[in-house]
C-alpha cells in the first residue's frame, strides 16, 4: 500500500490518515540496522566495525527492555491502542519479531563469518575449546579454580530449591544433570549465574598465547569445568542463557510523598521486571528452552537462539584492550575557538565581549567545565543554577558545584531523576550535592525536565549580571568527545532572563511565564515550531522562497508531522536530518513530495537539534534540548534557543547543517516505504564528520 500511494497523482487522504505514517518502533529497527551496517562497511576500522556491532546489540537490548515490553503490557492489557499507522501492539510484535530475527541473524553471521576471521589474521584471536593447546587448558583450569569458582553459585533446581529470579540481562548457564547429590537428592537442571563483575573475555598470559592478543570466553571456560560444580553426578549439558525484563520504572505520581525514595525503590525491581525476551544458545535442546521458556512465562515467539555469546556488548572490552591504531579511527584532538586561545582566560570577560558558540565534539566541551570552576572560584558569583540529566559520576562539574556551595554562594541543582538508565547515578549524585549544601530539585513530577541550562548571576559594580550555558546536549564530560552537540555561552540580557523565569519555573510554583527570545517545552516549543512550519507555508503560497532545515534524532508526533504536510503541499523545500526514529513519509505525491530525509551515521553519535526557517531572507535558527517526538514537545521540560548573533547563525548552518546535507558516505534516504537506501558517493567523497574534524580540530592520520 504505501508504494501505491507514493504514485498517486494527487492528494486524497487526509493528513492524519495511517497510511502518511511510518510505525515508531519499526522504525527505531531500521536505525538499528543502519548501526548495523556500519559494522559491515570494510572501509570502517576493524575494531570499530566490532564496536559498532556492539553498539547495534545494545541498542537492541534497550528496545526489548523498553518498547516491546511497552507493546506488551499493551497487549497482555487488551489495549484497543493503534499506533499513528493504524497498527495494534500484536501487529507491531509479530512484525518486530520478523525484522530482529533477520537482524540478529545477520549480526552473529558477521561476527563469525567476516569481524572473527578477520580479527584473527590481525593476531587477535577468539580461541575455542576444542582449540585449546595443554599448556592453554591448564592456566584455564587454574583461572577457574582461583578466579571462578570461590565466585560462582550453582543453584540445584528441586522442590526445596525452586527456579530463581535471575537478573535482566546477566549471563545464566542451564545445566541438565544426570545422578545423585551427597544427600540422595537427584535433580535434572541446576542454573548457575555468572556476576557481571566478571570480564566476558579472558586475555590469556603471552607465554601461553597463540598470537599478541589472545582470548577466551568466559561462557568456554565455564561449559568445560561446570562439571566441578556438582561432585559425584555428571553434567550431561551446558547451555548459556539470558533474559531481558521490563526496564521502565513505574512511580505513582499519586502516592509518591518522596519522588527520590521511590524512584531509588523502583530500581531494586527493575532488575527483576516482567520478562520480554529469552536468548539461548543455539544449541540448546528443546526440551531445556522449553524448560525455561515456562519459568519465564514467555511464548516461542520471545525466544531468540543465537550462534555465539548471548550478549555481544561485552565483547566491547576488546575495543580497548587491545592497543591497534592501525584499527581504530585516527586520534582526534578537539579545537578551541580562538577567542579562547589565550593563557588564564576570564570566562566572563570573552562572553561580554560577545556571544560564544562550540560545536562539540569538535570543539573541546573544557570552556563549559572552565566557566563552572571559574563561578565556584570567583567571590563575585553569588548564584549558580544547573540542570542535569546526565552527568558523569565524577563529573568535575558536580566538584565545583560542591565547592561553590562551601563557599557559600547559592546553588541550585535541578535534577533529573527519572533520566532512564541513569537513575542510580543520578540519586547518588543528588546526595553528594545535597549534602555539601547544594539546593536539589527533582524537576516537575510527571515530566522530565531534559532542558540543558546553567546560569551564573555575578556581581559586577553596582549591577547583577546573569551569564548563560545552553546546549544541545547533556553535562557529561565523557559523551561529549563522542556526541555532537552545539552549545552557547552569552549574557545576552533577553536570553538570560529567559533562563531565570525557567528556573523559577522548575524550582517555584505559578503559571508559565511569557518568554522573550526561548521556545520551552510543554509550553510554548510545539505551538512555536508549528507557527514557523505554518508561517513558511504562507511564503510559499504567496510565491516567496521558503525552506525549512532541521536536524534532530527523532521525528514522531503527528501535530508536527501534518504541519510539515501541509508546508510541503504549499511549496516549502523541506530538508531533514533525522538520526533515528522518523515517522513521517517522504516523497508521497501531493502530500510529501517536497520533503527529503537523511540519517547520517558516522565516528560520532549525532546528537545536535537544530531548526533552521528561511522566514523571507530574516532567518529563524534556533537549537534545542528537544527532538521533535511527543514526549519532548508535550511532555518534558525542554529548552529551545535562538542564535541571534548573525555570524554564529552562519557558523550554526555552515557546521550544522550544510555538511549533512552535502555528505555522501555516512547518508542513508528514507524512501517513502519506511527502507533507507545508503546513498553511494559518485565522484568526490564528502563527510561531515571528516570535514568538520579537519576544520575545527586536529584529525592525527596515522
Amino acid at each position: 500500500m504505501p508504494q501505491e500511494i507514493a504514485e498517486q497523482e494527487s492528494p486524497c487522504l487526509p493528513l492524519d490518515h495511517r497510511d502518511l505514517y511510518l510505525n515508531r518502533d519499526l522504525s527505531m529497527l531500521e536505525f538499528n540496522r543502519r548501526v548495523f551496517e556500519m559494522a559491515c562497511d570494510e572501509s570502517v576500522p576493524l575494531l570499530e566495525r566490532l564496536r559498532f556491532l556492539c553498539i547495534s546489540s545494545t541498542n537492541m537490548d534497550e528496545f526489548f527492555e523498553v518498547r516491546v515490553a511497552v507493546q506488551k503490557h499493551r497487549l497482555a492489557l487488551g489495549s484497543l491502542h493503534t499506533a499513528a499507522d493504524g497498527l495494534t501492539a500484536g501487529d507491531i510484535l509479530s512484525r518486530v519479531r520478523e525484522r530482529v530475527d533477520v537482524l540478529v541473524e545477520d549480526q552473529y553471521r558477521l561476527l563469525n563469518e567476516n569481524l572473527l576471521p578477520a580479527l584473527h589474521d590481525e593476531g587477535i584471536q577468539f580461541i575455542r575449546r576444542d582449540d585449546w593447546t595443554e599448556a592453554q587448558a591448564e592456566w584455564i583450569r587454574k583461572f577457574f579454580k582461583h578466579s571462578l569458582l570461590p565466585v560462582l553459585t550453582p543453584i540445584g533446581l528441586d522442590m526445596s530449591h525452586p527456579f530463581p529470579r535471575l537478573l535482566n540481562k546477566i549471563l545464566n548457564f542451564i545445566v541438565a544433570l544426570e545422578g545423585k547429590d551427597a544427600f540422595g537428592r537427584e535433580a535434572k537442571y541446576a542454573i548457575v549465574q555468572a556476576p557481571r563483575s566478571l570480564s566476558r573475555v579472558i586475555r590469556l598470559p603471552a607465554e601461553i598465547a597463540d598470537s599478541e592478543h589472545c582470548y577466551v570466553f568466559l561462557s568456554s571456560i565455564i561449559h568445560a569445568h561446570v562439571g566441578d560444580f556438582f561432585p559425584g553426578m555428571k553434567a550431561k549439558s551446558c547451555h548459556q542463557f539470558r533474559v531481558s525484563r521490563n526496564s521502565e520504572l513505574m512511580v505513582d505520581e499519586e502516592d509518591v510523598v518522596d519522588l527520590k525514595k521511590a524512584v531509588a525503590g523502583e530500581l531494586l525491581e527493575r532488575r527483576f521486571g516482567v520478562p520480554v525476551r529469552l536468548e539461548v544458545s543455539n544449541k540448546c535442546p528443546e526440551k531445556l528452552y522449553r524448560f525455561l521458556l515456562e519459568q519465564f512465562e514467555l511464548e516461542k515467539s520471545d525466544l531468540y537462539q543465537v550462534k555465539g555469546p548471548v550478549n555481544l556488548y561485552r565483547m566491547a572490552a576488546v575495543y580497548d584492550d587491545v592497543d591497534r591504531p592501525d584499527l581504530k579511527f585516527p586520534p582526534f584532538e578537539p579545537g578551541i575557538p580562538a577567542r579562547l586561545k589565550v593563557e588564564d582566560q576570564d570566562m566572563f570577560t570573552i562572553i561580554r565581549e560577545g556571544d560564544l558558540l562550540l560545536h562539540h565534539p569538535y570543539q573541546s566541551f573544557k570552556p563549559v567545565v572552565e566557566l563552572i570552576k571559574q563561578a565556584a572560584a570567583d567571590p563575585d558569583v553569588l548564584v549558580i543554577k544547573q540542570t542535569m540529566y546526565r552527568v558523569v559520576p565524577d563529573s568535575p562539574i558536580v566538584d565545583a558545584l560542591i565547592r561553590a556551595a562551601r563557599a557559600n554562594k547559592e546553588v541550585v541543582a535541578v535534577i533529573e531523576l527519572m533520566a532512564r538508565f541513569n537513575e542510580e547515578e543520578n540519586i547518588n549524585m543528588a546526595n553528594r550535592l545535597s549534602a555539601a549544601g547544594v539546593q536539589v530539585v527533582y524537576g516537575v513530577m510527571g515530566f522530565k525536565t531534559h532542558g540543558k541550562m546553567v546560569m551564573i548571576v555575578r556581581r559586577e559594580g553596582k549591577h547583577l549580571r546573569r551569564y548563560v550555558h545552553l546546549g544541545t546536549g547533556n553535562y557529561h564530560t565523557e559523551t561529549s568527545r563522542y556526541y555532537t552537540d552545539f552549545g552557547l555561552l552569552s549574557c545576552d540580557p533577553e536570553l538570560s532572563e529567559d533562563v531565570h523565569k525557567l528556573f523559577q519555573q522548575m524550582t517555584g510554583l505559578g503559571r508559565a511565564m511569557r518568554l522573550k527570545t526561548m521556545l520551552s517545552g510543554p509550553f510554548t516549543l510545539h505551538k512555536g515550531l508549528i507557527e514557523r512550519i505554518d508561517r513558511e507555508a504562507e511564503f510559499a503560497r504567496s510565491g516567496k522562497d521558503a525552506k525549512i532545515r532541521a536536524k534532530m534524532n527523532g521525528l514522531e508526533e503527528p501535530g508536527i508531522i501534518q504541519a510539515l504536510y501541509r508546508a510541503s503541499q504549499a511549496g516549502v523545500k523541506i530538508d531533514l536530518v533525522v538520526r533515528g526514529i522518523c515517522c513521517l513519509r517522504p516523497g508521497i505525491s501531493g502530500v510529501s513530495d517536497n520533503i527529503r530525509v537523511r540519517s547520517v551515521l558516522g565516528r560520532f553519535l549525532e546528537h545536535s537539534r537544530i531548526f533552521y526557517f528561511h522566514n523571507d531572507g530574516e532567518a529563524d535558527l534556533f537549537c534545542a534540548s528537544a527532538d521533535w517526538m511527543g514526549r519532548n514537545l508535550l511532555r518534558r521540560v525542554e529548552t529551545c534557543f535562538p542564535i541571534r548573533n548573525d555570524g554564529l547563525r552562519r557558523d550554526v548552518i555552515a557546521q550544522g547543517l550544510s555538511p549533512y546535507l552535502a555528505d555522501n558516505t555516512g547518508t542513508w534516504h528514507l524512501q517513502s516505504d519506511g527502507v533507507y537506501r545508503r546513498l553511494i558517493a559518485r565522484g568526490q567523497e564528502k563527510s561531515a564528520q571528516i570535514t568538520l574534524m579537519q576544520k575545527l580540530g586536529t584529525l592525527l592520520d596515522e
